[in-house]
């Protein structure tokens, strides 16, 4: 089975963080290390050779910030425990072979599993209630909004609400980049909105993991994949036949990069027409996910709207999701309006120099 196992390393306590060289070369090394670490082998107990498995590293993403590196690694392996012991080897190894990351910690190793799905396959299994093999069946029926009327007896909405709202207020001091007045409402819709953000980025990051993974395991495109996407299907249609992934991975990393400075304090501004559609993607599943959890009411959707209008300097990216406006930017209109060069082949330039795009994302 393939899993996917989420590494949190970090740099030393104490340590400067790193600048944008150093994060560059920081990304090479681990490249480096995961492109010649083809097979991880002998996992399991050394005393007992029966019980030594095999775990095959199918592929791996790498998103470095200034305080370290998040990395996402798919291998397939027999158990969950077995990918994870799998990865945590392989990482610690690569780190101690390099000299400028020898001193890093592994903070996480872990495959991540929302805990009441994993609990509902557990209970499910070969029951009238097991999850539908279909995997478009199954997308569906995790993005549907929980209802009361589904289980009367276990099932609390309010209950529910009120502990999605106690972690999203407790996240809110992770928005380090934007003080509440970001938000133009109340100190309370916009902690709410804030925290929100937060807890969306981990819901978008793996979702579009999910989405690189289809992409690569099939050997497609949006525009041709015939399996289910949870959001790389949500960028502008119009050049579906592009988003390949290699593009998936450049744009997952750009939202890692993003929401990595939305969350140390370093954030100044958008770089990018991809990071443009970042924060789109990031503002439809933050909304989402308050509205799953009835959440959602006038004050909390202003917060939002106005964190956009004041992080967007302008909204041009929407013109690349109507056909009508296709090529304005290089128009002779789109020139007197000081319409931003939109071309699919743009997208990861940064805007102007000194706007940061990952080494990983940028134009080769």
């Amino acid at each position: 089975m393939t899993y996917v196992v989420t590494v949190d390393a970090r740099i030393p306590e104490g340590t400067p963080e790193m600048d944008p060289l150093q994060r560059a070369g920081a990304v090479a090394l681990i490249e480096d290390g995961f492109d010649s670490a083809e097979d991880i082998e002998e996992v399991g107990d050394e005393e007992e050779p029966g019980d030594v498995e095999e775990v095959d590293l199918v592929d791996s993403i790498v998103a470095v910030h200034p305080g370290g590196a998040l990395l996402k690694v798919f291998v397939d392996a027999p158990a969950l425990e077995l990918a994870e012991e799998a990865v945590r080897l392989v990482v610690a190894e690569l780190l101690e072979q390099s000299e400028l990351l020898a001193d890093w910690r592994i903070e996480r190793c872990e495959v991540e599993l929302h805990p009441e799905l994993a609990q509902e396959s557990l209970d499910a299994a070969d029951g009238p209630d097991v999850p539908p093999d279909d995997p478009a069946d199954r997308k569906a029926r995790h993005s549907e909004r929980p209802r009361a009327e589904d289980d009367t007896e276990n099932y609390d909405a309010e209950a529910n609400a009120e502990v999605a709202r106690g972690q999203m207020l407790t996240l809110a001091a992770g928005l380090r980049s934007f003080p509440p007045v970001m938000f133009g409402v109340s100190q309370e819709n916009a902690s709410l909105a804030a925290g929100a953000l937060v807890y969306a980025t981990d819901v978008l990051v793996d979702e579009l993991f999910q989405d690189v993974q289809t992409l690569a395991t099939g050997d497609t495109t949006v525009a041709e994949c015939d399996r289910p996407l949870w959001r790389i299907d949500d960028l502008p249609e119009r050049y579906a036949l592009q988003y390949d992934a290699r593009f998936a991975r450049r744009f997952l990393v750009t939202v890692i990069a993003m929401t990595t400075r939305f969350t140390d304090g370093s954030f100044q501004r958008l770089s990018c027409v991809a990071e443009e559609l970042a924060l789109r993607l990031l503002l439809r599943e933050t909304k989402v996910t308050l509205e799953t959890y009835g959440l959602l009411d006038d004050g909390v959707s202003a917060a939002l709207d106005s964190f956009a209008g004041n992080v967007y300097e302008d909204m041009d990216h929407e013109w690349l999701y109507d056909d009508s406006m296709d090529g304005i930017d290089d128009s002779d209109a789109g020139a007197a309006l000081g319409v931003t060069p939109m071309a699919f082949k743009t997208w990861f330039t940064p805007f102007e120099e000194g706007r940061y795009v990952h080494p990983s994302a940028a134009d080769l």
